[in-house]
């Protein structure tokens, strides 16, 4: 692995990554990679997660498209000189602060999104001139190998290296300096890399999940809300590190929304979920386990079938959950959705502040004063904060 690194960081040095003329030019090879091999892109996508064409093609490919695109169109200015305003220590001095690579980025990509999670960051180390080293996720086997067998064919092949492998090759590949590394992935994984990158100082962005809950206030669009819920919910089969994880709100309001919500389910998959094309797969079977652990002793609303052979897992919903149980310790990353009744907006809030800091936060209201008041006390809790004031039609 340290020859590897070293190659990739000998051809950067070379030099030929960093003129806007190569940067375009790789730019528009990706491009074509996507356009020209979007067939087996798609079938890669499907044999890892279960996703129909059109699922996989508007989650992970037709972004990247729009991803080129902007970027190719701003990377000029991007690259250009910026002039800074002077001070006395500098009056005499032509000033300016001019972009440049960094070397040599690491990306480790994600099951979850495989394609898409590995291609964006990609995009971005390739615009800013750097050479990269991509380590696609081991679970999304299939996804893996399409990437290393494409990217070779489109891309310089000393300057992009695709590594697969599984935890011994990710942990090889940690113990060597980067320049930068990206991780989308879990908090505990995010820690080991964050670890490792601290022996060399080399900076990380690191896109962790966590269990990012929804308000429902009792004044709000509840066909919206709950709409816009089982969406986000179950896309995916539940495997969005933004996926709403639980839901807060009043003991009165719960039985409204797990009917409004089996509706929603019905009419998204189906009356036979399971013979839904929309309606993906479990990963594997550990995560498809660790699911079902977190289903006992619950109060299933609806949903909760399961099937081993083929990792399915129907829409869930939870009543009456006690804060204290399994499946409200840890992301649930899956299609199981609790809900935790509180007194009111306060005890959410209350609620949310005790715990680890969600990666999102869903209110739903009509009352502007709910969203202004949650975000100035969350402000310093919450990683990230949408706030979502449904409209009333």
């Amino acid at each position: 692995m340290e020859r590897l690194v070293q190659r990739v960081r000998d051809a950067f040095r070379s030099g030929r990554s960093r003129p806007l003329s190569f940067r375009r030019q790789q730019l528009e090879a990706l491009r074509r990679l996507v356009q020209e091999r979007e067939r087996d892109i798609l079938a890669a996508i499907a044999a890892d997660l279960s996703k129909s064409e059109l699922n996989a093609y508007s989650h992970e490919v037709i972004t990247i498209l729009g991803e080129v695109d902007l970027v190719l169109e701003q990377l000029p200015e991007w690259v250009t000189a910026k002039p800074v305003k002077k001070n006395l220590l500098t009056m005499m001095d032509e000033v300016y602060v001019q972009p440049e690579p960094l070397g040599v980025v690491l990306i480790i990509g994600a099951w979850n999104y495989p394609f898409v999670l590995i291609m964006q960051p990609l995009i971005g180390a390739i615009a800013a001139g750097n050479a990269v080293i991509i380590k696609p996720s081991e679970l999304s086997e299939n996804t893996a190998k399409i990437l290393a067998k494409l990217l070779p064919q489109y891309l310089d092949q000393d300057l992009y290296t695709v590594v697969n492998g599984g935890v011994e090759e990710t942990t090889e590949l940690l113990k060597q300096r980067f320049d930068h590394i990206l991780y989308t992935g879990s908090t505990a994984v995010g820690k080991i890399v964050m670890a490792a990158a601290a022996k060399h100082l080399t900076p990380v962005t690191l896109e962790l999940g966590g269990k990012s809950p929804c308000y429902i206030d009792r004044d709000c669009d509840l066909d919206v809300a709950c709409r816009r819920i089982a969406w986000g919910k179950y896309m995916n089969c539940g495997q969005t590190c933004i996926a709403p994880d639980y839901i807060l709100c009043e003991p009165s309001l719960q039985s409204q929304i797990v009917q409004k919500i089996k509706e929603t389910v019905k009419e998204f998959y189906g009356e036979n979920i399971k013979e839904s094309p929309d309606y993906e797969r479990i990963i594997n079977l550990r995560h498809f386990k660790r699911l079902l652990s977190l289903l006992e002793g619950q109060k299933i609303a609806f949903g909760g079938e399961s099937d081993e052979a083929t990792r399915y897992i129907a829409p869930t919903v939870l009543t009456d959950v006690d804060p204290e149980t399994k499946v409200m310790q840890e992301e649930i990353f899956g299609p199981i959705l609790p809900i935790v009744p509180v007194k009111n907006a306060d005890e959410a809030i209350e609620f949310i502040n005790d715990r680890e800091k969600p990666l999102a936060l869903y209110v739903f209201s009509r009352n502007n004063k709910v969203p202004v008041g949650w975000e100035l006390t969350t402000e310093n809790t919450l990683s990230t904060l949408f706030l979502i004031n449904v409209p009333a039609y």
